[in-house]
Order: structure tokens, then C-alpha cells, then sequence
């Protein structure tokens, strides 16, 4: 491996020398010798065969972090080497051009070699065959998992298989992403959904178990093999606003309090299935606008608590009722795998857009979900207020998520 600045390689530090020393040396940097040349030939003067070995002897890897980058992102040597050239990294080195591309071409090399390691993380800290410093293979598993935003937004949702990879010509010409960039996230999305789905145990525990990835990246993951094993739709027109990580913190809200885990820690695929019990028991919540006297009730409650707080009271209550039916029926449509995936539309839909178009604010929206939550809790007859906690506390959080520009 070349070290660009000192204008030196690996194969320059080599080291010829009989079979003694060579053996000795070899031994001695076991761990590090790269390549063993065994030479041989007839030494008149001793009237013995002679053997010499070339002993290309390296210590710690080198790795550049901007070419690992441009490898990463789909460069080949001949653009990554463009690409370094007009950073200035031959003035700063003082190298020449053919230096700069051998480097670059070596530092390629062992990227392709470190690959197969990378796909199971774990392997990377146990090879010998290169020396790299424990904070070096964090960096390189963790950009290595590393995905462009605009990339995972239009495959979120979608099934993780061959139907959707065929698919990558047109994304990466959407997005910017390079095909080869494109295909690394996509396979890498796919590597660690198959490793998680029948685990038990916490979603992005898993996922940080096994593949070595920071607190963020894991719960990102999470959201992105969460949304695949829903197929929640995010390619709607109207959700397109939306970004990754708008659907990434909803989707730890839904992880945190709908799935089976939520409420049992040791079951099978706790955190990937959304708790069917739970689903079920959300129809019971249909009773706040199939019994008028509660709706009334209800509307009483909040309008009252909203009176003289904010500019938008007269639109809240003109559409109290619209807005109540539109999140419960949400609610008790949820057992129904089609409305799990529409989820998102639905409430932009039936709450978001009536909202949006009354010039609500985000404080307005606040005030409004915070006291219609907690105005359900003072209904007489209303007896649900457990599963209307847990229906609530996502429903806010998204809206409160979604509601912007």
C-alpha cells in the first residue's frame, strides 16, 4: 500500500535476504507480511543450491478516508484520481500523477478485499490479513452501511427484492446516486433485514449487535426494515413533502408503542409486527363518534379548553367532528393490512390537509391534539383510555412530525 505523501510503497520497503534471516523476519511480522517471493538458482561458489525470499513486509494498513469515499460512492480509479487532482492533492504531496493513480488503485484493492469482511462486521475485528486500529474499522463499517437520504426515500416502503433492484437505473438517475452506490445500499438494506427479521429481541439492538452500527444508523435501519415489512406506502404525491427522516422518527414512535415488544420483550419478532391485539382492540375506540351524546360530549370539552388561546378556535370547532371521525377511523381500520400500509396517506389526508388548509399553525396543532387527548379521559362513559393512550402518543408525535411545509 502506497503512502502517497512519502512517495513510498509497501514493495519499496522490501527486504531480500538468505533463508535464515528472511524465515526469521517473516516470523517476526507474521500478522503484517503481505507477500513471500520464494527465488532460487545454483551458487557455484558454495556448490549449493541458493535460495532467496522477497519479503514485502507492511505494518497498519493505510486507508484515506476521501478515497474510501469516492470508492464508496461509486467512483472509478480514473474519476476518483480526477477527483483528488482537483482537491490539490499532488501539490500538498508534491507526487506525480502516475503515484497518485498507483495509490489510488492500490487503496481500491483493498477496499474490494475488506468488502466481504464488511458484509458481517464482526469478521472484520477477527481477520489477520490487514492490521487496521479498532476506530479505523468503526469508520469503515459505518460509512460503509452509510445511505444517501434521497436514495433510501424512494425505496422506502418497498419490498427489499429483485423486482425493486431492477428498479435502480431509474433511481440513480433520480437521485444523483451512482448505480454501483445504489446497488451497495439497496444490498446492504436487504443483508440486514434478512439477519433481523426472525430475531428475537429489541429491532435496533439486533441491528447494532450485529453489525457493529452506531445508536443513529441502527435506529435508522430499524425504520427502513420496519417499513419493509409493512410495505407502508410513501410514493403517494401528497406524502412526497415527507423526508427519511420524518418517516424514520415515526416509525420509531409506531416500534416504541404498537408493536408486540412494546408490551412483551420476549416474543418472536417483537419489534418488526405491529401488536394485533392492540389493532383489534382500536375498533372499541369507534364508540367516540358512533354515540352522539359522547361526540357531542367530547367536542364540548375541547372547545371549551381552546376557547381565547389561539386565532384558529373558529376553524377547530366547525370541523371538531370531521377531524374526530377522520383519526378514529383511522384507528379502527387498522386491522386491515391495506390500511396499515396507507397509514401515512391517511393521515395526511383526513387530518393533515383539512389542517393545512385552515392555516393552522404548528402550536395551533399542538394545542388542539394535546387537549383532545386529554379531554377523552374526562368522558363519562368512555371507558377505553388505555388503548386511547397508546393510539394517541403515536398519533400526535407523527402529526406533530409531519405537519410542516
Amino acid at each position: 500500500m502506497r503512502d502517497i505523501c512519502s512517495g513510498s510503497t509497501q514493495s519499496d520497503r522490501e527486504h531480500s535476504s538468505t533463508v535464515p534471516e528472511a524465515v526469521e523476519q517473516a516470523e517476526w511480522q507474521q500478522s503484517n507480511a503481505e507477500c513471500l517471493v520464494l527465488e532460487t538458482g545454483w551458487d557455484n561458489t558454495q556448490n549449493k543450491m541458493a535460495v532467496e525470499l522477497d519479503v514485502f513486509v507492511g505494518n497498519t494498513t493505510i486507508m484515506d478516508e476521501e478515497v474510501y469515499q469516492l470508492w464508496l460512492d461509486g467512483y472509478t480509479v480514473n474519476d476518483a484520481v480526477k477527483v483528488r487532482m482537483e482537491g490539490g492533492v499532488m501539490e500538498e504531496c508534491e507526487a506525480s500523477a502516475d503515484v497518485l493513480l498507483s495509490d489510488t488503485m492500490d487503496q481500491y484493492r483493498t477496499f474490494q478485499m475488506c468488502e466481504r469482511l464488511l458484509h458481517s462486521p464482526s469478521k472484520l475485528a477477527n481477520q489477520l490479513l490487514f492490521q487496521i486500529p479498532p476506530n479505523r474499522q468503526a469508520m469503515l463499517i459505518e460509512r460503509y452501511y452509510a445511505f444517501d437520504d434521497a436514495f433510501v426515500r424512494e425505496v422506502l416502503g418497498k419490498k427489499l427484492s429483485k423486482g425493486t433492484k431492477k428498479d435502480l437505473d431509474d433511481i440513480g438517475a433520480k437521485t444523483g446516486v451512482t448505480l454501483k452506490s445504489c446497488r451497495r445500499q439497496f444490498d446492504n438494506f436487504k443483508r440486514v433485514f434478512k439477519v433481523v427479521e426472525e430475531l428475537k429481541g429489541p429491532l435496533v439492538e439486533n441491528i447494532r449487535h450485529h453489525f457493529l452500527l452506531s445508536d443513529k444508523l441502527g435506529r435508522d435501519y430499524a425504520a427502513i426494515v420496519f417499513f419493509a415489512n409493512h410495505r407502508f406506502e410513501t410514493g403517494k404525491r401528497k406524502l412526497q413533502y415527507l423526508t427519511f427522516q420524518d418517516f424514520a422518527f415515526c416509525a420509531g414512535q409506531l416500534i416504541s408503542n404498537w408493536t408486540v415488544g412494546a408490551v412483551d420483550n420476549m416474543v418472536e419478532d417483537m419489534d418488526v409486527d405491529l401488536d394485533k391485539e392492540f389493532l383489534q382492540e382500536l375498533k372499541e375506540l369507534k364508540v367516540l363518534i358512533t354515540d352522539k351524546d359522547l361526540l357531542d360530549q367530547h367536542k364540548s370539552l375541547v372547545c371549551t379548553a381552546l376557547r381565547g388561546k389561539t386565532k384558529a378556535f373558529n376553524e377547530m370547532e366547525a370541523n371538531f367532528k370531521n377531524l374526530s371521525r377522520g383519526l378514529v377511523n383511522i384507528a379502527a381500520k387498522l386491522t386491515n393490512t391495506k390500511d396499515v400500509r396507507d397509514f401515512f396517506i391517511d393521515l395526511v389526508e383526513k387530518f393533515i390537509e383539512p389542517c393545512r388548509s385552515d392555516r393552522w399553525t404548528a402550536a395551533d396543532m399542538r394545542l388542539y391534539l394535546t387537549h383532545y387527548n386529554n379531554s377523552a379521559h374526562i368522558l363519562d362513559t368512555f371507558k377505553h383510555q388505555a388503548v386511547w393512550d397508546r393510539y394517541m402518543v403515536v398519533i400526535k408525535s407523527c402529526i406533530f412530525k409531519m405537519y410542516h411545509d
